[in-house]
């Protein structure tokens, strides 16, 4: 994972409301004195308003991968594109390195959006006329960029994306996960300091989701964006994110890193996303510390600090020789070392 330790974030959104309707921003106004915030989307759903985002309040921090996820209909696209200003949210603020870019002129918008933010969607909006290489050098074509210049970019960032060598193909002559790639190319052209991505994978096949999600982090791990990433997908937000943001009927219900979010939901609806998650493959041996130190320590088998669960118990059984295994009437057929079935089980939930 990434170093989060900046102070200042790279995107500060507070007491966001998106709400849908007519007279919306009106009708929120007046429903402010209703309550919290649960009674005043109660107040605009009485006067048929859809509050999709309700009170949004959180930090992505510079380096970070934030990643937003929860059910089909939670507001998470939503959040997204008020934060990227796609859509303009009906209340609140949304700071980008200090800059409230919900005041921002159509033009100054404009600047952002081709030097700054990158942007990568679920349906790739390739050109189909235009070769890989042209489809990269896309945006830097709108900067006024020169053709040698946005040729020689477009081939860094491919090579970044594993597609060298297919720069002069179409889109129709590739698959549906190297067409993402060609998307997530395009974004990264401009060298944005913040990546907007929404379910950028959740049409692709698994183990091609699976290949795309160790690139991203690959990418991740070079280049050290500031990224909102949106899933509903919770293996796939346990796997890339920083930190996660559980969202449920437009509202921000938990915020956590993925250990917080397995090991300590703040209600039925989180621990729901995250029953079925091995929960040593995400919780650290500092979650479970006893407390003190015993006299007669054993063997060291080298656990440290952030090491999780699954890795710790690897490591322990190291410590004891094989075991045998017998057959129904009792009689030694093998054996087997006590790490191994630790890893088996470990190979076995990945």
């Amino acid at each position: 994972m990434t170093d989060t330790n900046s102070t200042a974030p790279a995107i500060a959104v507070e007491d966001l409301w998106q709400v849908f309707g007519e007279n919306a921003a009106s009708a929120l106004r007046d429903a402010r004195g209703a309550g919290d915030d649960k009674a005043i989307a109660q107040a605009l759903k009485d006067k048929t308003l859809i509050p999709a985002v309700r009170a949004a309040n959180f930090e992505v921090k510079s380096g970070e991968l934030f990643v937003i996820m929860g059910l089909s209909g939670s507001g998470k696209s939503t959040l997204i594109r008020c934060i990227s200003r796609l859509i303009e949210p009906t209340a609140g603020s949304v700071r980008i390195d200090g800059e409230d870019i919900l005041q921002a002129s159509d033009k100054r918008l404009i600047d952002l959006r081709r030097h700054k933010l990158g942007m990568v969607f679920q349906h790739f909006g390739l050109f189909p006329h235009m070769t890989v290489a042209d489809n990269v050098a896309f945006p830097l074509k709108m900067q006024g960029a020169g053709k040698a210049e946005r040729r020689t970019r477009a081939m860094e960032v491919l090579e970044l994306v594993g597609l060298k060598g297919r720069e002069d193909t179409y889109p129709r002559n590739l698959s549906g996960g190297q067409r993402q790639r060609v998307g997530i190319a395009r974004s990264l052209a401009v060298n944005p300091d913040i990546w907007f991505l929404d379910e950028p994978f959740s049409a692709l096949d698994p183990l091609i989701r699976r290949q795309l999600q160790d690139e991203f982090l690959n990418i991740q791990a070079t280049l050290k964006k500031s990224i909102v990433f949106i899933t509903h997908d919770i293996q796939e937000a346990l796997k890339l994110a920083d930190r996660i943001a559980i969202m449920r009927d437009g509202e921000i219900v938990q915020i956590g890193t993925p250990e917080e979010i397995v090991l300590h939901p703040v209600d039925d609806y989180v621990a729901e996303f995250s029953k079925d998650v091995p929960k040593g493959r995400h919780a650290c041996v500092e979650s479970i510390l006893m407390d003190g130190i015993p006299d007669n320590m054993p063997d060291d088998p080298g656990i440290k600090i952030g090491m999780t669960l699954d890795t710790a118990l690897t490591k322990c059984m190291e410590l004891y020789e094989p075991v045998p295994v017998r057959d129904a009437e009792g009689k030694v057929i093998g054996a087997v070392h006590p790490h191994e079935l630790a890893n088996a089980l470990q190979a076995e939930e990945t």
